[in-house]
């Protein structure tokens, strides 16, 4: 399997950052609008695409750790050097975590997990009450929540420098950074 180069990213790691990169985007913003409008409707669709994806991520991360961080297409500061690591850090971190967290506070909650009509963990049901579900470790469901909440918010700051940073180094440092991303030889 061919391994990335400083001039050109293997098809495998292209496929997997772009598929992980604009799921995870998806999901952040129905998150977002979820919380802010309280629609519930959209909960089932946002946990199986997040269920789904953290198999994605978990290769996309293997390939990572196989294939090695990417080597820059140019040298740029030190300040950019270290904010590039922070900010795929907190992504790689986050990319894994929100998945897991996300199920957690789902199954946890007592709210169980289908994903399209599969049931992969079932509801705990109030027996008095069978509308309603009954959480199995309500501290575990509020901890994994709060993880959920704020890792979503940081995911969405990483994912705009992300961007930025991307837009910078094709629209003023012209180095072939995003063309690579896309594909391209450098």
């Amino acid at each position: 399997m061919q391994l990335d180069t400083q001039e050109k990213f293997s098809h495998l790691t292209i496929t997997l950052h772009w598929l992980v990169g604009l799921t995870i985007i998806g999901l952040l913003a129905v998150g977002v609008y979820m919380t802010e409008t309280e629609t519930g409707s959209l909960y089932p669709i946002h946990k199986a695409f997040g269920f789904l994806i953290f198999f994605v991520v978990l290769a996309r991360v293997g390939w990572r750790l196989k294939n090695g961080w990417p080597i820059p297409v140019s040298q740029y500061s030190k300040i950019e050097q270290v904010l590039a690591k922070v900010v795929h850090w907190v992504l790689i971190i986050g990319t894994l975590l929100m998945p897991v967290s996300g199920f957690l506070m789902s199954t946890m909650g007592g709210h169980g997990l289908d994903v399209f009509g599969l049931e992969v963990v079932a509801r705990n049901v109030d027996p008095e009450n069978p509308a309603k579900a009954m959480p199995i470790n309500k501290s575990l469901a509020a901890f994994s929540h709060s993880v959920h909440h704020w890792l979503g918010e940081a995911m969405i700051v990483a994912v705009i420098l992300h961007v930025v940073g991307a837009l910078k180094h094709h629209l003023i440092d012209r180095d072939g950074t995003l063309r690579r991303m896309l594909g391209a030889r450098v």
